[in-house]
């Protein structure tokens, strides 16, 4: 089946006004303000006062969350979305968002983001998988670059780079997925985005390498991947099973390689000291044999 193409968001300009949301977890209050002042060298930033309420382990209860979320989606003043962290709350959010007005704009964050993302592409929207505003400060000149890059230029992201190829072939598609863990609660549910024809992005943190292979046969029994053309893996950071004789990347190799699928690993996208923007919904191409992911149209307009 083939795939639709998801809508491009308008192009941002050095101005504009852009609001901040904490949709999942609480955050350290000084890194967000680092980020906070990263992105507000370029737009007019807003968030509301109630971004810094907190709930057990999310950013305030559901209602503020979703009023927050749901306002600045709505706003056509508002020409950006960023996220403060992810953690964990977007998932609850969902139900929620259903039936909600969305101007056409870019939301930026990844992980427990993911599932908004989701909801996004479901919506055919093309959104941002990037840094959070709480890792942003942390990041390289180059990262945060090629952030403005994608959410202004009507060209095409610059390529990117893998580590690893793990099963040789090239595949086009649609870049979709994100966090691995939040994908798979995705599964059975009516906010797993369309994945036919579409190149998987899978990355994670935290996931001891039976935890990464329980959620990767859950998406194969699930028909994931006779859905996709082809995967690209970003960082499994602090996955490692301690004194085992074995990898994170060994079991994730063979897992890959059952599925015969064009797969590269190793790109700098994720919870690692780099995490390059990219645009989800984007067609791309993956070159599996030389690790290499190229942006075949651009995210703005």
């Amino acid at each position: 089946m083939s795939q639709l193409p998801f809508r491009a968001f308008p192009a941002l300009h050095p101005g504009d006004r852009v609001a901040a949301v904490a949709p999942a977890g609480p955050f350290d209050r000084a890194a967000f303000e680092s980020g906070v002042a990263v992105i507000a060298q370029r737009y007019r930033v807003q968030f509301d006062p109630g971004i810094l309420a907190r709930h057990r382990y999310l950013a305030g209860d559901d209602l503020r969350r979703l009023a927050e979320l749901s306002a600045a989606l709505a706003d056509p003043r508002i020409k950006a979305v960023f996220c403060a962290r992810g953690g964990y709350g977007a998932l609850r959010l969902l139900a929620g968002l259903d039936g909600v007005s969305c101007s056409p704009k870019p939301l930026i964050g990844f992980s427990d983001i993911g599932a908004l993302h989701a909801w996004l592409q479901r919506e055919g929207q093309i959104s941002v998988h990037g840094p959070v505003l709480t890792q942003l400060g942390k990041l390289g000149a180059s990262t945060r670059e090629r952030l403005f890059t994608l959410l202004e230029s009507p060209l095409p992201a610059a390529p990117l780079q893998g580590v690893e190829p793990y099963v040789a072939g090239a595949a086009e598609g649609p870049l979709l997925g994100g966090n691995l863990a939040v994908l798979t609660r995705l599964l059975g549910t009516p906010f797993l985005p369309p994945l036919e024809g579409a190149i998987l992005l899978l990355e994670d943190v935290g996931e001891r390498p039976y935890r990464l292979d329980r959620m990767w046969t859950h998406l194969a029994l699930a028909g994931v991947f006779r859905r996709i053309r082809g995967i690209v893996l970003g960082s499994f950071t602090a996955c490692e099973e301690r004194d085992a004789d074995y990898t994170s990347s060994d079991v994730l190799k063979e897992l890959a390689c059952a599925t015969g699928l064009p797969c590269a690993a190793g790109f700098p996208i994720g919870h690692g000291d780099v995490n390059e923007p990219v645009p989800l919904g984007a067609r791309v191409r993956l070159d599996a044999g030389s690790a290499t992911l190229t942006f075949l149209e651009s995210a703005a307009r």
